[in-house]
């Protein structure tokens, strides 16, 4: 199991997701990734550019869940789960 860590965005991000209907599928893969974040399906692709590193899964057609595993710490660390990434 990895610990999950949130990023200030990600924080920020946890409240507009709290109000939208959204939130049950962000919990599932959330808890999804806590137990294995390489986990397949659902489909997930690694980052490049300013993300290196990152993994992204969708959460609809437009929201991303993006987050960078840490594995000397088995921790995971959420880097944003609202926008396409930018």
């Amino acid at each position: 199991m990895y610990k999950l860590y949130y990023t200030n965005r990600a924080k920020k991000d946890a409240q507009l997701i709290k109000t939208s209907h959204l939130k049950s599928k962000v919990e599932d893969l959330l808890n999804l990734i806590a137990q294995d974040p390489y986990s397949y399906p659902p489909e997930f692709e690694f980052l490049k550019g300013d993300l290196k590193n990152a993994i992204s899964r969708r959460i609809n057609k437009q929201h991303r869940l993006v987050y960078e595993v840490l594995e000397n710490e088995q921790a995971i660390k959420v880097i944003m789960m609202w926008t396409h990434y930018e």
